[in-house]
C-alpha cells in the first residue's frame, strides 16, 4: 500500500521493500513479574503512587505512606501476649517492624521503541527485507496490545526519529516502508537519540513503561565525540541500562559473519541478545517470560 513512497532521505539511499510478516512469539514489556495475557489489554504494573488496586502488602521499612492496616494488624497479633507492659497503655501494641505497606497496581500504557540500523553494515539489502518483516510483526502485535510504539533509525552519520510514540500502526507502516538503506553504521547517535526519547516520555508520561528493541548487527563506525565509534556507543549504551530501561537486542548479521558485535552491544545495555530466526521460534517467548521474571 505505501510502497510508492519516497525513499530520498538522502542522496544515494536504495530503498527497500518490507520482507515476510509473522506472527511473533510474545515480547511483552518487563513490567516486574505481572506479565499480559491476553491481546489488547493493557498491562498491570506496580505503583508507588497512592491509587490503583490494593493486591497485598510487604515489609514498610522506611516508607510509612500508605500504610495496610489490616496487614500490619496480623502482622503485630502473634506477639501481643510478649507486649503486656505496652498493653497496659494500649489496646493493641504495634511496633515499627510490624508495619506493612500496600502493594497497589494499575493499568498502565507501554512504549515499545524501536531502533533500527539501515546502513550497509548488515550485509545486504535483503537482510534489511528480513529486517522490516520483522518489525512490522512486531509493530502489528504492539498495537493489538494498544501499545504506543515509536521508530527510530540511523544510518549514514545521523539518526533520525522516524517515528514519534504513536498507537497508529498505519503511520508505523508507512514510516517502516519508506526506510532506504545505504551509508555508515552512526550506532552511538541512534543509541543516544534512544536515550534522549525515552527520558523524555518519561517526564510526559510517568507511568509509561518503556521497552527498547534494537535491531542491528552491532558494528558502529561513526562516532559524535573523540572517542572510537564503538566505544563510544557502548557508553551510551551503559547509560541506557543505567538508568534501568529494559532493552533487547536482535541480531541481524548473517550467522556465517557474525563477530559477536551484537551480543557486546546487549552485555553493555544489560539485554538478551536474539537473531532474527529465534524471533519466530517457540524459545524467544520463554527466554523472553525468563528475564521478565528475573526482577
Amino acid at each position: 500500500m505505501f510502497d510508492n513512497a519516497s525513499a530520498n532521505w538522502w542522496e544515494g539511499g536504495q530503498k527497500v521493500k518490507v520482507g515476510e510478516t509473522f506472527e511473533p512469539r510474545k515480547l511483552n514489556t518487563p513490567l516486574d513479574k505481572l506479565a499480559r495475557r491476553h491481546a489488547g489489554r493493557r498491562s498491570l504494573t506496580r505503583t508507588e503512587r497512592k491509587h490503583g488496586r490494593y493486591i497485598r502488602s510487604r515489609p514498610a521499612g522506611d516508607k510509612t505512606d500508605d500504610i495496610a492496616f489490616d496487614a500490619t494488624f496480623r502482622a503485630a497479633a502473634p506477639y501481643q501476649k510478649r507486649r503486656a507492659d505496652k498493653r497496659k497503655r494500649l489496646a493493641f501494641a504495634i511496633e515499627r517492624s510490624d508495619l506493612q505497606r500496600k502493594v497497589r497496581v494499575k493499568k498502565v500504557a507501554n512504549l515499545v521503541l524501536f531502533l533500527v540500523d539501515a546502513s550497509w553494515s548488515m550485509a545486504v539489502a535483503e537482510r534489511m527485507n528480513a529486517t522490516k518483516g520483522a518489525i512490522l510483526s512486531l509493530l502489528t502485535d504492539a498495537y493489538q496490545r494498544r501499545d504506543r510504539v515509536g521508530l527510530i533509525v540511523f544510518q549514514k552519520d545521523r539518526a533520525t526519529m522516524v517515528l514519534p510514540p504513536t498507537n497508529s500502526v498505519q503511520l508505523a507502516r508507512r514510516a517502516l516502508v519508506d526506510i532506504p538503506v545505504g551509508g555508515k553504521t552512526p550506532l552511538s547517535a541512534g543509541l543516544l537519540l534512544a536515550h534522549d526519547v525515552l527520558r523524555q516520555e518519561s517526564v510526559i508520561h510517568p507511568d509509561v513503561e518503556p521497552l527498547l528493541i534494537v535491531l542491528t548487527d552491532g558494528a558502529g563506525n561513526v562516532a559524535i565525540g573523540t572517542l572510537p565509534p564503538q566505544e563510544e556507543s557502548y557508553k551510551f549504551a551503559e547509560l541506557i541500562a543505567n538508568e534501568d530501561t529494559r532493552s533487547i537486542v536482535i541480531n541481524m548479521e548473517h550467522a556465517a559473519f557474525d563477530q559477536g558485535l551484537a551480543q557486546r552491544l546487549a552485555d553493555h545495555l544489560k539485554a538478551p541478545c536474539y537473531t532474527l530466526s529465534e524471533l519466530k521460534a517457540e524459545n524467544l517467548y520463554h527466554a523472553v517470560k525468563q528475564e521478565i521474571g528475573s526482577n
